[in-house]
């Protein structure tokens, strides 16, 4: 199948031989009966599988290209999974410019656990060998990057790690499998915020990871049962129904995140925009290659550089909303600094351009005559 059939169909059956439903039903139920122990339907107990999951967990499979899909409680959830295959004096290597959720969760837990990390620029893919030691098990990169949007090579940080016999985990939830595929480019798993673009609509929290390997993904699934950091099944339904319409949304972010950028910088109170789509964006090279399109995240600063010309701004707005989130049909604006990155060190936020006057746009599907007209209106 095509990826926009996939979205669809992609990895779907007929799970409802009672009634020939076409959505997969909500089995909102905890347990299911036996006939003998040990003798069931594939089913005995919803944290462990649920029918409704397992469909929304093949259709991501099916969009990212992979074998095995796991959907979990949240992004964060699924983040926490993947670091929970490695064991005290483990070291795992990332880019410094990283979701702020994932810093909390990588600084505040898992290294209490004795779990080492290192922070790095990961615009030249030659900078990350010179940390891979001994114990070195995973590389962990976003591209685009929260709230940067900085470039990382996939395929190149892909050969180092498998140079070195270690595990690259890819956050592909900004560019979504519509734009970018992971695993296509030598990843071993690929997580989202599903949450995000792949429910679409924000009203659903939900993290996914998708894997090719069986034994990587029997040993995820272990660590889900036991945790029990699951989704649930009405959360499951919301989300494989945001699927069969992501390829459309994302085409229509794509359009108007474009004509936003540009708008953007071509106006006199902005300083700088960062949108991948920019020829003189670092790496723009790189995301043309392994992407299909640039996507509905922009990020900017004001010409004043302060913190109050950026809150004047996004007080200002009237169709964009001021919210944390990102991904979904509706324009949201954040101010990093003080929301999504406010658990980063000041010193180390700005040190990768995280300052007080950045603003970060989650484009929508509205019409782009009246995002371009809010944005005139609160900037003057």
């Amino acid at each position: 199948m095509k990826f926009n059939t996939k979205t669809i169909h992609g990895g779907q059956e007929n799970i409802d031989p009672a009634f020939g439903s076409v959505m997969p039903p909500i089995y909102q139920t905890t347990t299911y009966s036996q006939s003998t122990p040990g003798g069931h339907k594939g089913y005995e107990y919803s944290r462990s599988a649920n029918p409704t999951r397992t469909a929304l967990e093949k259709s991501m499979a099916s969009i990212e290209n992979g074998k095995f899909g796991i959907a979990f409680g949240s992004g964060l959830a699924a983040v926490d999974a993947v670091l929970k295959l490695f064991k005290p004096g483990d070291e795992i290597i990332t880019t410094n410019d990283l979701y702020g959720g994932s810093y909390r969760l990588f600084t505040s837990i898992f290294e209490k656990m004795g779990i080492k990390f290192h922070f790095i620029a990961m615009g030249e893919a030659s900078n990350i060998e010179k940390y891979i030691n001994e114990n070195t098990k995973l590389l962990w990169v976003e591209t685009p990057t929260n709230p940067m949007m900085n470039i990382i090579d996939i395929e190149a940080v892909s050969k180092i790690a498998k140079a070195n016999n270690l595990l690259l985990a890819v956050d592909n939830t900004f560019a979504t499998p519509y734009l970018q595929q992971p695993l296509d480019l030598g990843a071993d798993i690929v997580m989202h915020s599903a949450t995000k673009y792949l429910g679409g609509h924000s009203d659903v929290v939900m993290g996914s990871l998708v894997v090719r390997d069986e034994d990587l993904a029997e040993k995820l699934y272990f660590i889900q049962k036991a945790s029990g950091a699951i989704c649930g099944p009405q959360d499951s339904f919301l989300v494989l129904r945001g699927i069969k319409t992501l390829h459309l949304r994302i085409q229509r972010h794509c359009e108007n995140g474009e004509t936003v950028a540009k708008f953007l910088r071509s106006h006199p109170k902005i300083g700088k925009v960062y949108w991948p789509g920019f020829e003189n964006h670092p790496n723009h090279d790189i995301a043309k290659r392994q992407m299909k399109g640039f996507g509905g995240m922009i990020s900017f600063t004001t010409k004043e550089n302060t913190l109050e010309s950026a809150t004047k701004i996004v007080e200002n707005l009237k169709v964009f909303t001021l919210a944390e989130s990102l991904g979904g049909v509706e324009s949201l604006a954040g101010h990093p600094a003080s929301m999504t990155h406010a658990s980063i060190p000041k010193e180390e936020r700005e040190k990768t351009g995280v300052v007080d006057s950045l603003i970060r746009l989650s484009v929508g599907i509205e019409d782009e005559e009246d995002l371009i007209n809010d944005l005139k209106q609160a900037l003057d």
